[in-house]
């Protein structure tokens, strides 16, 4: 068994639960408990985590606003031979989250950089959707205007791949709209929202009827 402690002078990118909070991993709990310092995206979110599963941390802010000042100072407690982990408010930090300049702050100062896998909103999105989807492209978000949207989307439509996107509650309507006039009506697609949560919905149509 590896990892039962976090390790002085190491950065622990930490996967943490996209909805449902137990699911986060025991290493992932053996790490949160374990580091000096816990770096989060929302420390509000963070805490209720640790909250739920008893652990009671230090927690520092680092979001997209402040990411390049506070990696400084993460990395200066790094250097001093204190363990970090980070989380981002849900499912794996740099993946459409902060946390790829820290991580590329820590390798250029020969920090050790280990990750502790846990939940995707987009493999759990592919795994429950029944779609096709052997070979597929994680895109992330796509622009929010829509003519910077649709060039994208012109970009995309010929790959022979699974398309897979996030969206913001609020725009969802005028990307659907976007998808079905670039990609065509007839394309399937799969929409998933509240993933592991109370109000899981996976809602599976043609673009024309979405």
């Amino acid at each position: 068994m590896q990892d039962a402690a976090a390790a002085p002078g190491s950065l622990y990118i930490v996967g943490t639960p996209i909805g449902n909070l137990r699911d986060i991993t025991l290493r992932a709990l053996d790490i949160l408990k374990t580091v000096d310092v816990v770096a989060a995206e929302d420390t509000r979110v963070t805490q209720g985590l640790l909250s739920a599963h008893g652990l009671q941390k230090k927690l520092i802010a680092l979001h997209e606003h402040n990411e390049r000042e506070v990696s400084k100072r993460l990395i200066a407690d790094l250097a001093a031979g204190k363990s970090v982990a980070y989380v981002s408010d849900a499912g794996t930090p740099g993946v459409s989250d902060p946390g790829v300049h820290l991580v590329r702050r820590a390798r250029a100062a020969g920090v050790p950089v280990r990750v502790v896998p846990g939940p995707s909103a987009a493999a759990a999105a592919l795994s429950v959707a029944g779609l096709e989807a052997g070979q597929w492209l994680f895109y992330g978000f796509l622009p929010s205007k829509p003519a910077a949207r649709r060039k994208a989307l012109e970009s995309l439509k010929d790959l022979p791949y699974a398309l897979v996107f996030y969206e913001a509650p609020h725009r969802v309507r005028e990307c659907v709209a976007d998808l079905a006039a670039v990609l065509g009506p007839g394309r399937e697609i799969a929409i998933a929202r509240e993933l592991t949560k109370l109000f899981e919905q996976v809602q599976v149509c043609r673009l024309e009827d979405a």
